[in-house]
């Protein structure tokens, strides 16, 4: 069984939205196309941002899942975090809360996918 894992996250223009997620998460592409940009995230994960199987995405369809990137620390971390990112004006769709797991905040990327930041459980 491979030890390798894809989380593909749809979006209109690959290119725009790594420009996007590179600033967010503050990573470089570890792979580059017109149409199809990766992340490596490390321990065989990566996160890439396709623009060749959807046509044309809609920052209001409902999604059902989330890109969560997690955080060691506690709730202030992830308040500073909030900060930050709303700084740079990404789309908040839940302010920081707590939750069972902890605190923890959604926004939308520009294609309307959902990124959670979370602690690390």
């Amino acid at each position: 069984m491979s030890r390798s894992i894809v989380f593909i996250v749809y979006v209109n223009d690959a290119p725009q939205a790594a420009r996007f997620y590179a600033d967010l998460l503050e990573l470089k592409p570890s792979f580059e196309d017109p149409g199809y940009v990766a992340f490596g995230l490390g321990d065989g994960a990566e996160l890439a941002l396709w623009s060749g199987e959807t046509g044309s995405v809609t920052p209001e369809a409902p999604r059902t899942s989330e890109v969560c990137l997690t955080l060691p620390g506690g709730p202030e971390v992830i308040d500073r975090r909030f900060e930050q990112w709303t700084a740079k004006g990404v789309r908040v769709i839940r302010e920081p809360r707590d939750e069972v797991f902890g605190r923890t905040f959604v926004v939308a990327d520009p294609d309307g996918n959902l990124i959670r930041v979370a602690p690390v459980d």
